[in-house]
């Protein structure tokens, strides 16, 4: 199984989490001590985020091995008969 050159999906959790520092980064420089509460909120997005992406790969990943043992069969069975 060849791997694409780009891979999307690195890309957009490579993304979310560096967007997501740089806002925590910026609200600490903004607002001190009140942002906090903004901080977290931004921290769990990025959980979000990393844990939709991860299944994201997992769903692809069990599609793509599926598709495969569905060839393999259609190919024993082909050669077999």
């Amino acid at each position: 199984m060849a791997k694409p050159a780009f891979d999307v999906l690195r890309a957009l959790a490579i993304a979310s989490q560096a967007l997501g520092f740089i806002a925590i980064i910026t609200l600490e420089t903004l607002m001190a001590d009140a942002a906090r509460p903004w901080q977290g909120l931004t921290l769990a997005l990025m959980v979000t985020a990393a844990l939709w992406i991860a299944l994201v790969r997992l769903y692809r990943r069990n599609k793509a091995r599926k598709a495969w043992a569905a060839r393999q069969t259609a190919r024993q069975e082909e050669d077999g008969s």
